[in-house]
């Protein structure tokens, strides 16, 4: 096939897709024949080119534009990975999908919709349900994603099922858990292939409505807050670039990843090529035989980005904001708009430094600041915030908030102790939200080398007689077998990303250093079936040598893929690292036992990392902050009451 016309108007490599780019390229995998009568698009994403084309990129350049796109026939249960390059307007690559060795794509939309009357027509459902005093017609089916744990699955598109009663439209499922019963539903067959009941428990019968009826809460008396910036923000944004305060960077968005910050630089100097959650995994620890599968990856089983929230001023941002729409294609391949999507704007962030020196009379303050960059999304029961903080300091900073309901199930007291009792008869089993972000570093240029950097106690002797000396001990990770590693609050351990090859003005090589958070990794048993399909949530950093084919942590097909998939066969090759194009994949994130305070509604929970300079600046990047010209601050003297 040959394109009539140019239908992209992309300027450059990383450039979003546009509702254009979508369309011709669904048009292209039609023309070709790759799309039956009933094939739905699962994911349709820009195919970013090898990271030195992009590097090598000039403006005005010409642009090839691929996408690749996984389609399934819901005929036959049939997946495929396809590329097509726009610019082309062919095929460029077609593979078929084999479902035993590679797993499934990710679960649709329309099967989810297909469950209920699936199950309403099932008469062990029907029976389960009305053993309980309870009609099929008032119980949600909640399909969730199966794993991999029975050989007689392999191949077949699974989904697990659990119900929920539903007295109203108004009353939340959540809240009534119908214990004891799940359904296997094959969803191409459209039939469920098991239905198990195993103990009858009670359905929690409060409700979760928010009102003060159902749950009394004191009433918080507060004034508005409203944040202004009179002469506008700091910051532009053109198209997909941001300037803030010497910072650049390229945003992007993607149905599997949702936010992308592309060529993060500051003062024109590179820090990461590319960073992303690449993957996450919410492991559940209930071993009943109704829960002992739950485990969901929300990015490669779900594609979580797919129900990104439109986000509201006021609500969800506040202050001078500045919105990008997100554009992603619709399960016919049809373009679709996310409206406000990403969020953008900055605030303030407290004291950046201050001095007031007892010699010289120096009384000196100046404010920090952070440009935010940020977007939500629900999945199912959960909500999840990512934002990206950039500080005039030269940190940087990922932060996600988790939010929305716990999932429930019914207590089944002090004798299952795999569960908290967060409301009469109603039980949240213990969990963990395992988050995998894929850091493409590149500090000050593409050859780097990592240290792991480790605070050591010095025993006394005759150099330290008094035994006050500590000092630090820089391990270089040199192969990927040795750069599996975890974190070790005991020892303050953090990764060091340094240049080797570039030097600041004391002779020391210019790097960044990775934070993490003191955190589990994943508790399941190495034998467990999760342990292996989540196999990057079993160390807190992985460092691996950049490959363009490497892009999400547990692998390109997670839905009921047996395992070993993502990062234990990228390090198989065992590449060196040493002043190489490396890319850090971190696993950071939450283990929760829930608290009656997370019900009806669960506060957010924080968790994420920071990357600080180390060595990168000459000197304290936030001296050039301006004095605040607030009329409270002493012009003179920059000192703040």
């Amino acid at each position: 096939m040959t394109m009539t016309a140019p239908v992209t108007t992309a300027t450059h490599p990383l450039s979003r897709l546009t509702a254009e780019e979508i369309t011709a390229a669904t048009e292209i995998a039609r023309d070709a024949g790759l799309v039956a009568e009933r094939t739905k698009f699962v994911y349709v994403g820009l195919e970013e080119p090898h990271k030195r084309e992009v590097l090598a990129f000039s403006p005005g350049d010409p642009v090839e534009r691929k996408v690749r796109m996984l389609l399934l026939d819901r005929a036959t249960g049939h997946g495929r990975d396809v590329t097509v390059s726009v610019t082309g307007g062919a095929v460029v690559r077609d593979d078929v999908i084999d479902a035993l060795v590679d797993g499934q794509v990710p679960i649709l939309d329309a099967e989810f919709e297909d469950i209920e009357p699936i199950l309403a027509a099932d008469e062990r459902w029907v029976s389960a349900m009305a053993k309980r005093g309870l009609d099929v017609a008032d119980v949600r089916s909640v399909p969730l994603s199966a794993g991999s744990y029975f050989p007689d699955e392999h191949g077949h598109r699974i989904v697990r099922v659990l119900g929920f009663h539903q007295a109203d439209p108004a009353d939340l499922p959540w809240a009534h858990p119908v214990d004891g019963v799940v359904a296997f539903v094959d969803i191409t067959r459209g039939v469920a292939i098991d239905v198990q009941d195993h103990f009858d428990l009670p359905v929690p019968v409060e409700r979760a409505d928010l009102d003060q009826a159902t749950h009394p809460h004191a009433v918080r008396d507060l004034k508005p807050i409203e944040i202004t910036q009179p002469e506008g923000p700091s910051f532009t944004a053109d198209d997909d670039v941001v300037r803030w305060a010497g910072w650049e960077f390229r945003v992007g968005f993607d149905a599997r990843e949702g936010l992308t910050l592309n060529q993060l630089s500051i003062d024109g100097r590179s820090v990461v090529h590319r960073a992303s959650i690449s993957e996450m995994v919410v492991p559940y620890a209930d071993p009943s035989p109704v829960r002992f599968w739950q485990n969901y990856f929300d990015t490669g089983e779900y594609l979580f980005a797919r129900y990104t929230n439109s986000l509201e001023l006021g609500c969800d941002c506040l202050g001078e904001i500045h919105y990008f729409d997100a554009t992603l294609a619709d399960e016919d391949g049809a373009p679709r708009v996310i409206r406000n999507a990403i969020c953008l704007h900055e605030e303030d962030y407290g004291v950046a430094w201050k001095h007031t020196d007892i010699f010289n009379g120096m009384v000196e303050t100046r404010r920090s600041r952070r440009l935010v960059i940020s977007f939500f999304t629900t999945i199912g029961n959960y909500d999840y915030g990512f934002y990206w903080y950039l500080y005039t300091d030269g940190t940087i900073q990922l932060e996600s908030k988790a939010t929305g309901i716990v999932f429930t199930s019914a207590y089944r007291g002090e004798e299952h102790p795999y569960a908290t009792e967060i409301a009469p008869g109603l039980g949240a089993p213990f969990h963990q939200h395992l988050f995998s972000a894929r850091l493409d570093m590149a500090v000050d240029g593409v050859g780097n080398t990592v240290h792991e950097v480790d605070a050591v106690r010095m025993p006394v002797s005759d150099t330290n007689p008094y035994g006050n000396a500590f000092t630090r001990r820089l391990t270089p990770l040199t192969r990927e077998s040795e750069a599996a590693r975890v974190t070790d609050a005991t020892v303050g351990r953090t990764w060091h990303v340094v240049n080797p090859s570039k030097t600041n003005r004391l002779g020391q090589p210019v790097g960044y250093a990775l934070h993490p958070e003191a955190s589990p990794v994943l508790l399941a048993a190495d034998s467990s079936s999760v342990a292996s399909r989540a196999a990057f949530s079993t160390k807190s950093l992985w460092v691996t040598e950049y490959d363009p084919a490497e892009k999400y942590a547990a692998g390109d097909f997670v839905n009921q893929h047996p395992g070993d998939g993502g990062l234990p066969s990228f390090v198989a090759g065992d590449a060196p690292l040493e002043d190489a194009d490396v890319v850090l994949w971190h696993t950071f994130g939450l283990t929760h036992y829930p608290r009656p305070e997370d019900w009806p509604v669960m506060p957010t929970d924080y968790s994420g990392f920071t990357l600080k300079p180390v060595g990168f600046f000459d000197r304290n990047p936030a001296l050039g902050i301006p004095r605040s010209t607030s009329s409270h601050c002493a012009a003179d003297t920059g000192h703040c009451s």
